[in-house]
Order: C-alpha cells, then sequence, then structure tokens
C-alpha cells in the first residue's frame, strides 16, 4: 500500500463524544501502521450549531488521547469556495435540479402512497437554481456498490435512492457534496467513520461519478471502513441525552489517556491473543481494518473504570503523585478538572504527608477523582464526618467509649509507627473483649470521619501523635 492520507473530520456541536474518539484513534493506528498521515479537518460549516469553544474541545481532546494530527488542522470553511464550484459545475452538467417543493407539499403528494422521501416531482419541471433547493438525479436504475473493508461490498440499489438534496435554497452546500470536495481537495485515501455514515456513501459515491464527468477529471474513489456503532448495556445506540459520552467527563474522573486509548481501541477490534491490558506500539504493530468486527460494541464503562485502576497501579510513585495533582493541588494556569476544587483550603496541603500515603491510596482507587475523598482527613482541621458511620462505629458501639479512651492514653507513650500502633490497637482490643476489627472501627471513625480509607495505621502514623489523639479527644467529648 501507498502511503495513506486518512482525515477525522468532527462536527464542533458539543462535547467529544467517545464515539469520535474511537474513530479518531482507529484513523490515527491505520495511519501509522501504514506510515501515512492522519490529518483533522473541522467541518465547521453549521453556523447555527458550531461554537469555537467545542473546536477546543476537540483538539484538546485530541491532543489528550495523544493522538494529535500530523499536519495543522484545517477547517471545512476554508474550501466553501470549492463547494460553490462544484454545485455550479454539477447543475450545469444537469446532475442537479432545482426544487421549489416544500415539506408539505411532498407530504402531500405522497398521501396514502407506499413510497416515502421526495417523489421527483420537479425533475422536468425546469424550475432554475435561484432561491431553491437543488437535487440530485439519481439514477433510476442500477446499483452502487460500496466496498468497505470491514463489511465487504454493500449493494444499493439507486431505485432505493431518493434524489436528495446537495445545496439547500439558502445556497449552503450539505454533508454529501462537501465532504466528498474536501476528501478529494486534500488526497484522502481512505475514509474511516462510523456506521451511521454509511447510508451517506452511495450518494457520495454517485456525486463523484458526476463530479468528474462534470470537471472531466477521474479522481480515485476512497476506500471506505465504517466501524460499528457503540451501544450501552441496553444494546441500545449511544445517545447524548442518556449515556456518558463526553470524554472531557472521563478525563475531569481522573480516567488515564493510556486507559482510554486501550480501551477505545478495543471496541470492535482486538489484536492476537486475549490480553486486556494493550499498548500503543501492539495497537499499531498489529492493527487491520480487515479485523474490525462489523457488530456492535459494548461501551461497558464498568469495565473502562476497572482498566483505569489497573493502570493507576502500574505507574510509579512519582508518576502516580504527579497523575493526582490536578485534583489535590492544581497549579494556577494548569488544567484541572472542570467543577472540582480540593475539598482543603490551599494552604493546608502538604506534599510530603501526601507523598508519604499516596501508595496506599494508589492501590485503592479507579479513577484520580477518587483520591480527594481518600486523603481529606490529612489535610482539613476537622475530618469530614459520616454521621451515620459516627453513629454505627462509636456511639451505638458497645466498648467504643472504652477504646478510644484506652487508645488516647496507649497512643501517648508507644512508638507511632504503624507496626507499634497496631500491636497496641490490638491489646486494647483483647482486654475489652473485641477483635481487632471492632476496636479498629471506633478509632477509623474518630481519625478519619469514615469507614474506609486508607489502611488505618500507615494513616495515622502520617498524621503524628499529637493530630491523632486530638482527634479521639475531640470524639470522646462529644460522646459526653
Amino acid at each position: 500500500m501507498d502511503a495513506p492520507r486518512v482525515r477525522f473530520a468532527p462536527s464542533p456541536t458539543g462535547f467529544f463524544h467517545v464515539g469520535s474518539a474511537r474513530s479518531s484513534l482507529f484513523n490515527w493506528l491505520f495511519a501509522r501502521r501504514h506510515g501515512g498521515t492522519f490529518v483533522l479537518r473541522i467541518e465547521d460549516t453549521d453556523e447555527e450549531r458550531n461554537r469555537e469553544e467545542w473546536v477546543a474541545g476537540i483538539i484538546e481532546a485530541m491532543a489528550w488521547l495523544g493522538l494529535s494530527p500530523d499536519e495543522p488542522p484545517v477547517r471545512q470553511s476554508q474550501f466553501a469556495d470549492a463547494h460553490l464550484a462544484a454545485a455550479d459545475a454539477l447543475f450545469a452538467d444537469g446532475a442537479l435540479y432545482g426544487c421549489d417543493c416544500t415539506r408539505e407539499q411532498i407530504d402531500e403528494r405522497l398521501k396514502g402512497a407506499p413510497q416515502t422521501g421526495y417523489d421527483g416531482h420537479c425533475r422536468d419541471r425546469g424550475v432554475g437554481r435561484d432561491g431553491v433547493a437543488l437535487r440530485f438525479r439519481v439514477p433510476d436504475t442500477g446499483v452502487t456498490v460500496v466496498r468497505d473493508l470491514i463489511r465487504g461490498d454493500v449493494s444499493f440499489p439507486n431505485s432505493s435512492i431518493e434524489d436528495f438534496v446537495v445545496v439547500k435554497s439558502s445556497g449552503a452546500v450539505l454533508f454529501a457534496l462537501s465532504n466528498l470536495v474536501d476528501d478529494r481537495a486534500m488526497g484522502i485515501t481512505h475514509v474511516i467513520r462510523g456506521e451511521e455514515h454509511l447510508a451517506n456513501t452511495p450518494k457520495q459515491l454517485l456525486l463523484a461519478g458526476a463530479l468528474d464527468r462534470a470537471e472531466g477529471t477521474s479522481v480515485p474513489a476512497p476506500v471506505f471502513a465504517h466501524l460499528p456503532l457503540l451501544v450501552n448495556e441496553q444494546r441500545k445506540k449511544l445517545s447524548k441525552r442518556r449515556d456518558p459520552v463526553a470524554v472531557e467527563s472521563y478525563r475531569d474522573r481522573g480516567i488515564l489517556a493510556d486507559a482510554m486509548v486501550n480501551f477505545l481501541g478495543l471496541l470492535g477490534w482486538s489484536p492476537r491473543g486475549d490480553a486486556e491490558i494493550v499498548d500503543r506500539a501492539t495497537m499499531v504493530e498489529q492493527f487491520a481494518l480487515e479485523d474490525v468486527n462489523h457488530s456492535p460494541a459494548f461501551f461497558d464503562v464498568a469495565k473502562l473504570l476497572h482498566l483505569n485502576g489497573v493502570y493507576i497501579r502500574a505507574l510509579d510513585p512519582d508518576e502516580f503523585v504527579e497523575a493526582c495533582r490536578p485534583w489535590v493541588a492544581p497549579a494556577p494556569g494548569a488544567w484541572a478538572p472542570s467543577d472540582h476544587t480540593p475539598p482543603w483550603p490551599a494552604e493546608r496541603f502538604d506534599e510530603a504527608v501526601f507523598r508519604a500515603i499516596a501508595p496506599l491510596v494508589q492501590e485503592r482507587v479507579n479513577t484520580l477523582d477518587e483520591v480527594c475523598a481518600m486523603v481529606d482527613f490529612f489535610f482539613l482541621a476537622t475530618p469530614t464526618r459520616d454521621a451515620a458511620a459516627f453513629d454505627k462505629a462509636i456511639v451505638s458501639q458497645p466498648g467504643a467509649r472504652e477504646v478510644l479512651s484506652d487508645a488516647v492514653d496507649a497512643f501517648a507513650t508507644v512508638g507511632f509507627d504503624a507496626s507499634s500502633l497496631h500491636d497496641a490497637l490490638v491489646g486494647i482490643g483483647e482486654r475489652h473483649g473485641l477483635s481487632l476489627r471492632k476496636a479498629q472501627a471506633p478509632v477509623r471513625v474518630a481519625v478519619t470521619g469514615r469507614t474506609v480509607g486508607p489502611p488505618l495505621f500507615e494513616s495515622m502514623a502520617v498524621l503524628g501523635r499529637d493530630e491523632v489523639r486530638g482527634r479521639l479527644q475531640a470524639a470522646l467529648r462529644e460522646l459526653r
């Protein structure tokens, strides 16, 4: 294969969809696998819906995933003159015709008829082109075949394709032609996109043939590959309204970029073997569009979270600390998760304390946004208390008062390391006929505010003798 040119062509009309991210990744993998070029074209011609912040979001999300294009991004609006020139050539050659029908008129004519769509009413009326829509004259007979690397040959009888609108009455050139003109101008050799575009492809092939005839050219059609749909646990197509589909939201939750790429790469494709953890180098080495399954791919959020936990635990300690920084100690001007600030005052954050406890937290989280709740009791003057846990572990538990009182005394003199604190609390529990689990519960809630968190004895060793005894005494005062 000659070095291919592939493009990712999103519309900036919302957050960066996970389906778009998967399409972007598969284009990137294909280009890397075959020594080709991966380009980004922002399809920005929908003036009513496009917003510059969505453009920035697409570029930033792709950069976060490590999928930056090989050339500077281009915008579809740069090709506006070429879109109009193509429409002019098609109209002059008779491939397009003017149509002044309203939707209501079309529906009225088709009332009670088995036919749907457009009925070809204006084909031979000589409407002209000023102020009206321009439709493509689809051949009445024959078959248009889409040769697809994933699905094989897909045949569309021309009789099943209505004379579709190519240019709106406003003069705006629609997707079928503008997208085709852009790909021809950019020398795109392979079009790798979602299954939802499969129905557009025969229209674009018909337009391409007509454009060749009108312009006297012979531009090779690109090779197509339509990726399988992404579905939720109900096996329904992912929906912006009911499913978490924004890539930005997963970044805000603390999904690592490498974990996200690993997960997306296995949505419809898999390398040799049955490994769950697949790095980029392996993907690039083995990726083949012919191996992509055309069945819908389940976007399993639980699997993504599990996979992310595996990636988190594979980080070395310094990498984990740096990965957590946007959540625990965001630097001014640096990226930080939207709508998130650490629950403690910035001046109370202690880098050394966090580094000391980070390895214990690293073993217990699947996303980085879980870290703050695991460590907040280190940096708050008074730990956030779970009232139900306080009642169950301290107020209502027999022997809790005695355990706390004895712990205050024992912790005044015992060596303040995890092993010594453990042995001391074991002894306290034995004196009161309590297992370590029952003796530990009131101490944990008094010190951390919760029943769940990093290992208690290591945490107390990091907090220090005075802080731990002060929190135990505060719990006792509240009991009295």
